[in-house]
């Protein structure tokens, strides 16, 4: 049992088109060469380290997974929508939502961000802009983001003005995770080159 203010859920997203990258990140090796899990797997295990629960939403891989798999509530509601399906799954009143494609999670400022008192619906780091892909959400959530994704109105961020939201602003982010590497995400073969790049360098470093 993790020894946090309270248990936590975390959610990975995991049911991306991959149409950029042109592979299935959740299937794929990480790191790609020598790796001997799959980047989902690598992403998940992470959370595990901090939260008490992982749920991978919409996960359609035929690589049994030792995560609970839930449904995506709102199949056309896109980043939104898989927020919400694992949202409302999770057993616990917060929930840590990342995306599948993240390799260089910072457990420091996952900890930092799982440490604050628990005193907004919505904790999210900022940099140039929200990123809601490494946010912290409680249930007061749902029905806001209900009523947009019936609305069609699929913006992540869009439902912010109607829950008590914390930013986590970028010096106490650099702080934290220096190189914001923790938002890093693999989206063409470029971004997976650097990643890779990245990989190897960060390894030798230790």
């Amino acid at each position: 049992m993790i020894s946090w203010p309270a248990a936590v859920t975390g959610i990975v997203l995991a049911g991306g088109k991959s149409r950029r990258l042109g592979i299935d990140k959740t299937t794929m090796r990480w790191p790609p060469q020598g790796g001997t899990r799959t980047l989902l797997e690598a992403t998940a295990g992470t959370l595990a380290q901090v939260c008490d629960e992982v749920l991978l939403v919409n996960y359609r891989g035929a690589h049994p997974l030792p995560y609970r798999v839930v449904p995506d509530r709102f199949v056309e509601g896109g980043s939104l929508g898989g927020l919400y399906s694992g949202l409302l799954e999770a057993s616990h009143d917060y929930a840590l939502a990342v995306a599948t494609d993240m390799p260089f999670l910072s457990l420091g400022l996952l900890r930092w961000m799982l440490a604050q008192p628990r005193d907004f619906d919505v904790l999210v780091p900022v940099r140039d802009e929200p990123e809601p892909l490494h946010a912290l959400y409680s249930k007061a959530c749902l029905e806001p983001m209900r009523r947009r994704l019936e609305a069609g109105r699929l913006k992540i961020t869009g439902f912010f003005e109607d829950v008590r939201v914390r930013y986590i602003d970028e010096a106490t982010l650099r702080q934290l995770d220096p190189e914001g590497l923790s938002f890093f995400n693999i989206n063409t073969p470029e971004d997976l080159q650097r990643a890779v790049d990245l990989a190897q360098r960060l390894g030798r470093a230790g």
